[in-house]
């Protein structure tokens, strides 16, 4: 499981800022573009990549906009998917009229370790990570000091109802729909996926430098 956030750093995979003529259904120079409309376009194209569109945000400084992309797959995403993604992603929206006609900046990456497990893929994703989650019923779990029940341990299975966590030796099941949003613990003395995360940001961090690598008109 890859728990850190990979980003666009390289040239060609932080995004590119991207100015063309406006379509018919160019964006107005006050408004942002629509992030539902954005995900039903760019979805397919992720999902053609064996990979999953995480989240998409779009913000605004000035004239300039960022899109904000985020994906994942099994097993993490390397530098070089990030790369692919952000071409892919690059030609469809050029080719569609969703970002208007002002120029914007095309960001990238992979979830970080912060991300809130939501969907049973994420749970997936987080095996053999330390977790805590609020639950959303009183049958299960335990009260921790603010009298709110929450689950917690490390995941050790999960399937396609519920996922199997592991504290003290005791191991024990929970559905999906009695877990709120969880949260992969951060373990420094931990070695096994925690060590491959810090490695991976080490090599993230050498290709970025201080530099903003985007790419202006």
């Amino acid at each position: 499981m890859h728990g850190g956030s990979r980003h666009g750093s390289h040239p060609r995979a932080k995004g590119k800022i991207s100015g063309r003529e406006a379509g018919p259904r160019a964006a107005q120079p006050s408004q942002l573009p629509d992030s539902d409309r954005l995900a039903r376009l760019l979805e397919p194209v992720v999902h053609a990549m064996n990979m999953d569109l995480e989240g998409i945000r779009v913000t605004s400084a000035g004239r300039r906009r960022l899109l904000r992309v985020i994906v994942d797959a099994d097993g993490g995403v390397s530098l070089d998917d990030i790369a692919l993604a952000s071409r892919e992603l690059s030609v469809t929206l050029d080719s569609s009229a969703e970002m208007g006609d002002q120029p914007y900046t095309l960001e990238v990456s992979s979830p970080g370790v912060d991300r809130p497990l939501t969907a049973p893929r994420h749970w997936r994703r987080a095996t053999g990570r330390l977790v805590v989650a609020p639950l959303t019923t009183d049958a299960v779990g335990h009260q921790d000091g603010n009298g709110a029940a929450t689950a917690e341990g490390r995941i050790t299975g999960w399937s396609e109802h519920g996922v199997i966590l592991e504290r003290d030796g005791v191991t024990r099941e929970y559905r999906y729909a009695q877990l709120g949003p969880g949260r992969v613990q951060v373990e420094f003395g931990h070695f096994g996926d925690s060590a491959a995360d810090a490695d991976a940001d080490v090599d993230v961090d050498a290709d970025v430098g201080d530099e903003d690598l985007g790419e202006e008109d």
